[in-house]
């Protein structure tokens, strides 16, 4: 399990394609102390398995599946990627439960920019948008973030700029896409009032919760 607190901004160094898979091996000079085989990195918010490593590289397969649901296929030597570990049992859960399992794609529409934040636009795919609510969590390249603004067809979230210069969010532009992970829990609640034939009881547009 991931927390959405991207502990580096690392570097793709080698891409190989394969048939029905491709081989990264990325730079990240933190998430690669003590790492070993069968580690779990998150990759822009994919959970990658380390396949081996040597010095501040890991290499890690990506499967066809997770290249079409995810962003990972275009990335390319050179990309810049976040990177986190897994969070270790007794540390603090600084953002969000996240699983590193990545529900779909969106597109950054827009930034605006503003003296001391900057608010950017992402579409967001039909079949997600029940999960997103205006102080809800969602998880954006494996950053853990407050949505805003929760439209039928986009979210805005508002960036500090610890998070514009530490992660891949102060590099993406319009036509850019990102990985997206809404919040798990949602997703178990409408399957258990599923089950039991009830329906979501409607959430007021804006809940009391701190951004």
């Amino acid at each position: 399990m991931f927390t959405g607190i991207v502990e580096e901004l690392g570097e793709v160094t080698a891409v190989e394609n394969l048939d029905d898979a491709s081989r990264f091996r990325l730079r990240g000079p933190v998430v690669t102390q003590g790492a070993q085989h069968g580690d779990s990195i998150a990759v822009n918010g994919v959970c990658l398995t380390v396949v081996d490593h040597e010095g501040d590289e890991f290499t890690a397969d990506v499967m066809a599946e997770t290249l079409d649901r995810s962003s990972l296929g275009a990335l390319a030597v050179g990309s810049r990627v976040n990177l986190e570990r897994p969070m270790a049992v007794g540390e603090r859960l600084g953002g969000h439960i996240v699983q590193g399992h990545v529900d779909g794609t969106g597109t950054v529409i827009g930034r605006e920019p503003s003296e001391n934040w900057e608010i950017v636009k992402i579409s967001l795919p039909a079949d997600l948008s029940r999960y997103v609510v205006e102080k809800g969590s969602i998880t954006v390249d494996g950053i853990s973030l407050t949505v805003v603004e929760a439209a039928p067809d986009y979210f805005t979230v508002s960036l500090i700029p610890t998070t514009l210069a530490l992660t891949t969010l102060g590099l993406k532009q319009a036509g850019d896409p990102v990985n997206l992970e809404v919040d798990v829990i949602a997703k178990y609640v409408e399957r258990l009032l599923g089950a039991r034939g009830e329906q979501p009881v409607a959430l007021p547009d804006t809940l009391g919760s701190a951004q």
